[in-house]
């Protein structure tokens, strides 16, 4: 079938070159309009289910409020992990579904799970609600507004609600906006008991006074002359006047007013959290994006809305746009990898025209490259799948070898050629007769290799998790462009030899170029001792592969090589406990140490949890955000000297990541670290300690940096009693008192004040004068129902006491986490070590357990399955082999390849770092089917001379011979095209594929070096069975009739 493929392309050479033009430009034309991102979409299918839990302790929260949640949607169906953190007042806990979960369908499995919760929830507390669908990728950017200092924290914090977040939040492709920082107004009502019991008005009363101060009224309509009125009764508070004046009861005939016992005031809402750019008081907001949305295009968008927004502030205050923007690392990643591209197709030019030594042969193979990558472009549009730095490393890393059929192809056509037009003139053939049949000559060998080639990257589709979701992509480019290239070796360059090739003057010369010709008296040299002594050869190449494997024990293991993304995210903790004011001085100083830094251009800070964010983090958490310059810096010497500067700021734990591995690493194991040790048990307080020893056991293992355990630890709490004798004295009940506690001491917002298409709270609380310490509380008086004020301490004991910060938990379990990262080694090794050390040093009582997760846990697995799935693999190639060359010994002869390639591809990891990742585990593969083609090549052209009837030792001489060109030519091609990609390995979006052209690269030189004197030597000695002639060469004089050039 594919001789008639050739054939047919041979005699419509015209409408396969328009067919060919056309792909080109409809290609080109969609490339340019596709998304482009960083990485494909690599979240995990997570619902993150947030319950506001107004006041309560976190005890409180997670016994009524978690635990609840967590049963309800532990069996539901796909459910694969669920994890929570309970704090002061909120639980949330994020439900992880198997991987390939719809999103939509998974969030509807767990809303109708709730649905058998909401009513079990203590009252007070509202339903559950579902944070916004958002990705690992998803945060997009971080702006802040900044103001002079005669622009007030409320004004700023006004304009950033109401005026930003919502025009952001109307671009489509935004899911959330999130505001931290500045103070959110609020209209306050601060009731005096003093004055309460001067009046003898109660704070329920003041309570539904101000509750009934702001309403409108609806009076229906009436007709007059023919004309409708619309009757409204407007009760809406225009000010905190209104508020005050109005009555709250009558005493003696004489209205008693809000503003007679409470003072009315706007002022700012309790915080719970802040925002500093640059050191200095600021709104910081971080936008996301919706899932599937072209980040380039909405950071275009968003960066018009707030040139517009702009414009319209009020003086005082400016829009910091340049915190971070992941739209700048996608452009640098993005182009980074296609400069790698270019640069592979300019070398591959390069390699074949010393080769070919003719601009024609160059043309006809280049232009695989083109068609190959636009037919990719329309495989990933029709998969959904963007451009992102793996799709377009997957084509990088095939550029090279997507020029090796048609090269094969042009090579043969082009001998063969000059062989006939140097026959006598009626021996001559048809020039097209003379290209079908070269073509055909090496047909059956492309195929096979091209198809070995796209197995062996087989593999990477069942790789689960982020590794797959990363990798998937890249092996879709890379198979799709490789069997793009075999069709164009089929059809259009057959079809353009026929236009160009045969009134070649190049045919007419009997000579090589000058490459192939020094090639060949150099390899000539080298392969005749080779084939005399076939024994010596086999025993070096045995012993080179040996000591090569002997050494991959030796190697480190990691996960995904380091990105570089220009920004840092350092995650600073002090002690639970700490104030917002404190822990927000010691940010500032974080930031003034990182902001003295040469390399460090600007920062943004995150202190404690905005109002809508889903992170349970406490005050005493503060995240920044830092952007770099490292044009005259390196980013490991910038790390290592960050991480000293700031030991200089005493009892704070600092970790220091990238945005997208930080993002991975939480959602791989929680945390934001690369190693998570989590240590699951009942106790909080036995949790604790263990955990101390665990620390203490891996702070000794080298390599371990930014080492701490998870800031749980008791904070000050006031405890306040019922006292249930004296409540009965006093008739009060304690669903009463407990209401006024949380009205007195917490507040209740009882309306919202409009202010045009703004509102704010109305809350009602005691003034400062009644809270604020233990002794305030204690003295503050309540009503009772039998008509008298008492002070709290009379109907419940008020004391200080202490309580969990925070309480964590997965699949049911309390847990602590012990995180690390790593420096200066791989983690498979320190992980080792840790495991090691923690077995021999902590023990661990019954019903304590500790598992260990992070990026090695999805290294190893990842091995596994690329270990399992590459044995069905070689299998499936060696019965490829066998079909082509119906022989076993020929094909385990073709694939002693494999460990010839090993030798280079191991070395070249040895000589660059010596860590074996999932990087470096695709290199391999790549390699694999790139090496099996050279073995092909050989021992299909051996065959087909045999056929002729070439004795043995002639038919690998002159085969070997003939074959040096095109094997050398692909090899080389197929490898230096991959040298901008390996010498820019520290470049934004080379970091995975780097890892990958190191191992080809390294591979293919020993791979081509021990091919071309290894299997002369071996088939001479095993090559040949007692079988029928080969099959290459039944047809090799078959004539067709076609019609002449």
């Amino acid at each position: 079938m594919l001789d008639k493929v050739i054939h047919w392309s041979l005699r419509n050479r015209l409408i396969v070159l328009i067919a060919s033009g056309l792909l080109l430009v409809f290609g080109s034309y969609t490339a340019a309009r596709m998304p482009v991102d960083v990485f494909p979409d690599l979240t995990a299918p997570t619902v993150t289910v947030l319950t506001e839990a107004h006041g309560m302790a976190p005890q409180e929260v997670e016994t009524l409020v978690t635990f609840p949640v967590e049963t309800a949607v532990n069996g539901a169906t796909g459910v694969r992990r669920v994890r929570s953190s309970t704090s002061q007042g909120i639980s949330i806990v994020w439900v992880e579904f198997d991987w390939g979960t719809d999103i939509f369908q998974a969030r509807q499995i767990v809303n109708e799970k709730l649905q058998l919760v909401t009513g079990t929830l203590p009252a007070g507390v509202p339903p559950p609600v579902l944070a916004p669908i958002s990705s690992i990728m998803g945060e997009i950017m971080l702006i802040g507004i900044t103001g002079e200092p005669h622009v007030s924290p409320i004004e700023m914090r006004t304009v950033a609600d109401w005026t930003l977040r919502r025009r952001l939040l109307a671009v489509p492709g935004v899911s959330q906006v999130v505001p931290i920082g500045g103070e959110v107004k609020q209209y306050q009502v601060l009731v005096s008991p003093a004055s309460l019991r001067a009046f003898g008005v109660t704070l329920e009363e003041v309570l539904r006074a101000a509750e009934g101060s702001n309403v409108n009224a609806s009076g229906g309509v009436f007709m007059d002359r023919g004309q409708e009125y619309l009757i409204r009764g407007v009760g809406r508070v225009q000010g905190a006047d209104d508020i005050a004046s109005t009555v709250v009861t009558i005493r003696g005939g004489v209205p008693v007013l809000i503003g007679d016992v409470a003072e009315v005031q706007i002022g700012a809402a309790s915080k719970l959290g802040e925002g500093s750019i640059d050191a200095s008081p600021a709104v910081v907001m971080s936008i996301q994006k919706q899932p599937a949305t072209n980040t380039l295009e909405l950071t275009e968008r968003i960066d018009a809305t707030l040139a517009e927004i702009q414009a319209t502030l009020p003086d005082g205050m400016t829009i910091n746009r340049g915190v971070f923007r992941q739209a700048e690392f996608i452009e640098t990643s993005v182009d980074n990898v296609i400069e790698a591209l270019r640069d592979g197709a300019i070398l591959v030019v390069i390699i074949l025209f010393l080769f070919l030594w003719s601009f024609r042969t160059t043309f006809i193979s280049v232009l695989a490259i083109p068609l190959s990558l636009v037919v990719a472009i329309f495989a990933l549009k029709g998969l959904g799948i963007t451009i992102n730095t793996m799709t377009l490393g997957g084509m990088a890393i095939a550029i090279g070898a997507l020029v090796d059929d048609a090269v094969i192809d042009v090579e043969n056509v082009f001998r063969r050629l000059r062989e006939n037009r140097h026959l006598p003139p009626g021996e001559q053939k048809p020039a097209l007769d003379v290209i079908f049949l070269a073509s055909k000559e090496i047909r059956a060998s492309i195929v096979t290799a091209t198809f070995i080639i796209c197995l062996v990257f087989v593999p990477l589709f069942f790789l689960s998790g982020v590794e797959g979701r990363m990798l998937r992509p890249l092996g879709i480019a890379y198979i799709v462009s490789i069997l793009a290239s075999l069709v164009v070796a089929l059809t259009l360059t057959p079809a353009l030899c026929a236009y160009l090739l045969p009134r070649s003057k190049a045919l007419d010369g009997d000579e090589e170029s000058w490459v192939a010709r020094k090639l060949k008296a150099g390899y000539g040299k080298v392969l005749a001792p080779a084939m005399r002594h076939p024994k010596t050869i086999i025993v070096g190449a045995a012993f080179v592969v040996a000591a090569a494997v002997a050494s991959v024990p030796f190697m480190g293991r990691a996960f995904l090589p380091e990105f570089n993304e220009g920004t840092l995210v350092i995650s600073a903790l002090t002690m639970p406990g700490t104030s917002l004011a404190e822990s927000n001085a010691m940010g500032n100083r974080i930031e003034q140490i990182l902001l003295e830094h040469p390399a460090v251009e600007e920062t943004a800070r995150r202190t404690g949890r905005a109002e809508l964010d889903e992170h349970a983090q406490g005050v005493n958490a503060a995240e920044i955000d830092v952007r770099l310059n490292l044009e005259e810096y390196e980013m490991d010497t910038v790390l290592e000297e960050l991480r000293t500067e700031l030991t200089a700021v005493p009892g704070t734990q600092i970790t220091i990541g990238q945005p997208i591995g930080h993002r991975i690493d939480h959602m791989l194991s929680g945390t934001r670290a690369s190693i998570a040790m989590n240590l699951f048990g009942p106790d909080l307080y036995e949790l604790r300690n263990l955990a101390e020893e665990i620390r203490a056991a891996a702070a000794e293992v080298e390599g371990t940096v930014d080492l701490a355990v998870e800031q749980q630890a008791d904070v000050p709490q006031v405890r306040i009693a019922m006292n249930r004798p004296a409540m009965a004295r006093y008739g009060v009940t304690p669903d009463h008192l407990a209401e006024m506690i949380d009205v007195a001491f917490a507040g209740e917002a009882v309306s919202e004040v409009l202010e045009g298409q703004e509102s704010y709270d109305l809350v009602v609380r005691f003034d400062s004068i009644s809270r604020g310490n233990l002794e305030r509380i204690s003295n503050a008086s309540f009503d009772t129902p039998v008509g008298v004020q008492v002070p709290l301490s009379v109907l419940a004991e008020v004391r200080n006491d202490r309580g969990p910060n925070t309480i964590s938990r997965e699949n049911v379990q309390r847990k602590i986490v012990i995180q690390s990262n790593v420096s200066g080694r791989d983690v498979g090794s320190v992980v080792a070590d840790i495991q090691e050390r923690v077995a021999d040093q902590v023990v661990l009582p019954p019903g304590y357990n500790l598992e260990y997760g992070g990026q090695f846990e999805s290294a190893g697995e990842a091995t596994r399955t690329i270990g399992l799935l590459s044995l069905f693999s070689l299998a499936a190639v060696f019965l490829l082999l066998f079909l082509e060359f119906g022989s076993v010994k020929q094909a385990l002869l073709v694939m002693v390849n494999l460990p010839l390639a090993l030798v280079g591809g191991i070395f070249a990891v040895l000589m660059t770092g010596g860590v074996l990742n999932i990087a470096t585990l695709v290199g391999f593969i790549t390699l694999f089917g790139i090496a099996v083609r050279n073995g092909i090549l050989l021992v299909s052209h051996y065959n087909h001379l045999l056929a002729e009837g070439v004795p043995l030792h002639e038919a690998v001489s002159r085969g070997s011979m003939e074959r040096l060109n095109p094997v050398l030519m692909t090899a080389l091609s197929a490898g230096l095209a991959l040298i901008p990609l390996a010498i820019a390995g520290n470049e934004p979006g080379n970091e995975i594929q780097s890892p990958m052209a190191i191992v080809v690269l390294g591979g293919l030189l020993t791979a081509v070096v021990l091919n071309m004197v290894v299997v002369p030597a071996l088939f001479l000695r095993y090559g040949i069975d007692k079988r029928a002639p080969a099959k290459a060469g039944e047809h090799a004089h078959q004539e067709l009739e076609l019609e002449t050039v």
